[in-house]
């Protein structure tokens, strides 16, 4: 292992996410709140696993992905498609496999390969016209894994592959009228799929009634009482509100030690942070998470080509707008999505899935032609 491999190794992106990580466990701990049915320890293993695969990918020359980006983006197909046929359903969708002990959830390992095909289109066509057959291209190898993932049916994970795609195009240098065009386009959809939902949402494919139903609380927040599942973002907010400036301290929480707030290990865990550290603690948070997102940005800056700078864009694109759904779910200015809050949410495959995001980074940024200090 050369001296010079390991300066270029970002210190700092990878301190910050074993912060963000280990403060999650801590956050864990206190939301459970005596629930028997989850365990801290599971996330531990998840998350010293995701540690040991950083190392592991940044070890291995990211350029391999190029040429296995293919069997990985039909092989995350043919998982999603048997899991479509067997996996485990869950809240009314089959999004689980049960691989032993072990329940993973394919779509969020799904996102990163789907970075990397992406990465590997755009930088093979970097020197091909940039024209709408160009895009539709790029369209047809998102909607290819998307259509799989509306199936189970996920929605938010979904959207966020549409945000990842067009992130990558915008970075690809797609032409000005072609961004009109497509901005036109997400309009008119945006409102049509609106009206579409507050007039007749039973008609609409790929959603469930538990989607429907968060859709129509966001929409119509005077009417829920006829929707349950409207108190669970209500005592989001209560709980943000609750910590105040400096919180109520570790494990002093009432909305959560009482068990007011629910799914508060994994959706709502934004609010367990600001009601036992408040204000200032949730700024803290938002800085390490942008920080994360900052680095990412960095070494796609200083990648030697353009395949892996494409990479760390498609990473810092997911991880940013997965933190800012999820806070904005949590602050009730966004429909509950499910998208959990990065490296500090429950769960295993989102753990991992992340960290091999930025094992992915991590790879690209120990290959740096040249090493800039942090400004």
């Amino acid at each position: 292992m050369r001296k010079e491999f390991w300066r270029s190794f970002d210190f700092w992106l990878f301190g910050d996410i074993v912060i963000l990580c280990v403060f999650g466990i801590v956050m864990i701990q206190s939301a459970l709140a005596g629930n028997l049915e989850v365990s801290v320890n599971s996330q531990i293993i998840y998350v010293c696993l995701g540690f040991v695969l950083i190392m592991i990918l940044t070890l291995i020359d990211y350029h391999y992905l190029e040429s296995l980006a293919n069997l990985l983006y039909f092989g995350i197909i043919l998982v999603l498609l048997t899991l479509n046929l067997f996996g485990q359903a869950t809240f009314g969708s089959a999004r689980w496999l049960q691989i032993g002990p072990f329940s993973l959830q394919p779509s969020e390992f799904a996102k990163t390969i789907l970075i990397i095909r992406l990465a590997k289109y755009f930088s093979d066509h970097a020197n091909s016209k940039h024209d709408m057959r160009w895009i539709l291209k790029s369209f047809a190898l998102t909607f290819g894994i998307v259509f799989f993932i509306l199936l189970q049916p996920n929605m938010s994970t979904s959207i966020v592959m549409m945000v990842i795609w067009f992130s990558m195009l915008w970075v690809s240098k797609i032409p000005t009228k072609y961004l009109i065009i497509l901005g036109t386009v997400g309009v008119i959809l945006l409102i049509g799929i609106t009206i579409w939902i507050l007039v007749s949402p039973d008609t609409i494919p790929f959603i469930q009634e538990y989607q429907l139903n968060r859709l129509r609380n966001f929409f119509n927040p005077d009417e829920n009482a006829r929707y349950g599942d409207k108190y669970n973002v209500d005592q989001a907010v209560i709980s943000l509100g609750s910590g105040k400036l400096f919180g109520q301290g570790y494990g002093n929480g009432t909305q959560v030690q009482l068990r007011f707030l629910k799914v508060r290990h994994t959706d709502f865990i934004f609010s367990v942070l600001g009601e036992e550290f408040g204000f200032i603690g949730t700024i803290i948070v938002i800085f390490l998470l942008v920080f994360v997102v900052l680095r990412c940005l960095r070494a796609a800056r200083l990648a030697p080509d353009l395949f892996g700078s494409l990479i760390c864009y498609g990473v810092a694109t997911l991880i940013f707008f997965q933190m800012a759904v999820n806070i904005g779910v949590n602050l009730q200015v966004l429909p509950v999505t499910g998208l959990t809050l990065p490296f500090i949410s429950y769960g295993g495959s989102s753990t991992l899935a992340l960290t091999i995001a930025i094992g992915l980074v991590e790879s690209v940024a120990t290959r740096q032609e040249k090493r800039e200090e942090i400004v």
